[in-house]
């Protein structure tokens, strides 16, 4: 796992910097190169609240991240859960109990079973029409890329098979749809003057384009 913690703290040339291993599969560290072993994933946060002295990332290096998720505050039974994790653990020895969940083989299995779960191609259309839709929306300043239909098939089949199915239905395109395009598409100015969001949007597409049956 690379964590890119608080991305957006970082000059565009190190952002650029550690794109590499999301395209080139390698870390390069003081002009050294590590190849990355698979199974392996890219995870980036930033904070929303403090902009000063923050670099946005460019529109093409977004695309390169398969969802986008929003983390609210935990809720009032989440808030005490954590208290009572910590209630006697100020220095955070439970870490020292977590035990591995699965194998690296285990993970690139399961890869490949995902990437056997059937898709009707009235659904690969669907798709097609979401992004579409998109680019061709008058309160989208940028529509989404092909990286996203394709986020969309891999995403609403690995959905598909969570849920113990061999093949993708509508309600698995339509439950990733939001993380997959939230950081991709871009509001105009004027509707981002008047304070709609892109959530808005994109719910809206969805909800007017006809599912498949």
């Amino acid at each position: 796992m690379v964590l890119i913690d608080e991305i957006n703290r970082a000059p565009a040339k190190t952002q650029a910097s550690l794109f590499e291993v999301m395209e080139e599969c390698q870390v390069t560290v003081d002009g050294k190169t590590y190849q990355m072993e698979q199974p392996f994933f890219v995870m980036a946060t930033q904070n929303p609240i403090e902009q000063e002295g923050t670099y946005k990332l460019p529109e093409a290096q977004l695309d390169r991240f398969l969802f986008k998720i929003n983390m609210d505050y935990p809720n009032r039974i989440e808030e005490k859960q954590i208290l009572q994790r910590f209630q006697n653990d100020f220095s955070l020895r439970q870490k020292a109990n977590v035990q591995a969940v699965c194998t690296p083989d285990s993970i690139v299995a399961c890869r490949a079973l995902v990437e056997q779960v059937y898709i009707e191609d009235r659904l690969l259309d669907y798709i097609a029409d979401l992004i579409h839709d998109t680019r061709h929306n008058s309160d989208l300043y940028l529509g989404a890329s092909p990286r996203a239909s394709l986020a969309i098939l891999k995403s609403a089949k690995a959905m598909a098979a969570m849920n113990g199915r061999d093949f993708v239905t509508p309600d698995d395109i339509r439950y990733v749809t939001y993380p997959v395009l939230n950081h991709r598409v871009i509001l105009t100015p004027e509707r981002e003057m008047e304070g709609l969001h892109t959530k808005q949007v994109i719910n809206e597409i969805v909800k007017k384009l006809e599912i498949p049956r």
